[in-house]
């Protein structure tokens, strides 16, 4: 059993605290809709559109060619409407798509972009730090990746102690395992 809708007596409409209400929520949602968040919309959008298009080749696949060979136009046409319904909302979600980048774009147009070999740290050549010295980068950030550069070596010498370790006990391992082999 359902119960009927609650009729407002403002003939439809909110009372007019709930409007007021809901003006000022609606401005602050859409400030509330971060670059983060869009990503993942983003992200969402796009898993969505990868979902439809693997849908489309599915349907594709079931679908016969009207070659000669016997075949239901129904089942045909069907499929026919599914798969321009498939298509019509993989436009749909590229839209959408194009809209989240514009807004992601329009949100970070404001921001200083880092160059992406910044972001990624790799092992430089003693020449290469002379440049950068020069370039006016600052000191802390150069005995940071000393310091990096440092604990990598270090790692490796550890990996290599450990290699090595490992190799002995293989051979200790084989050496044992055949001289059980023998004795059987």
């Amino acid at each position: 059993m359902t119960t009927p809708p609650l009729v407002s007596p403002f003939g439809g409409q909110p009372p007019p605290q709930q409007q007021q209400q809901q003006q000022q929520q609606q401005p602050q949602a859409a400030r509330d809709v971060n670059t983060a968040t869009l990503c993942r919309i983003g992200q969402e959008t796009v898993q969505d559109i990868v979902l439809r298009t693997m849908e489309i080749f599915q349907l594709l696949r079931n679908m016969q060619l009207p070659n000669g060979v016997t075949y239901h136009p129904n089942t045909h046409q069907d499929r026919l409407g599914k798969l321009q319904e498939h298509l019509r909302m993989l436009s749909v979600l590229f839209r959408k798509l194009r809209l989240v980048y514009d807004k992601c774009n329009e949100n970070c147009a404001g921001l200083d972009p880092i160059p992406p070999e910044q972001l990624i740290p790799f092992v430089e050549d003693d020449s290469s730090k002379h440049e950068d010295r020069s370039a006016g980068q600052s000191r802390p950030a150069t005995e940071e990746r000393r310091e990096i550069l440092e604990v990598n070596k270090k790692l490796k010498q550890k990996n290599q102690q450990l290699k090595q370790i490992m190799d002995q006990l293989r051979n200790l391992i084989w050496e044992i395992n055949s001289m059980l082999a023998v004795r059987s």
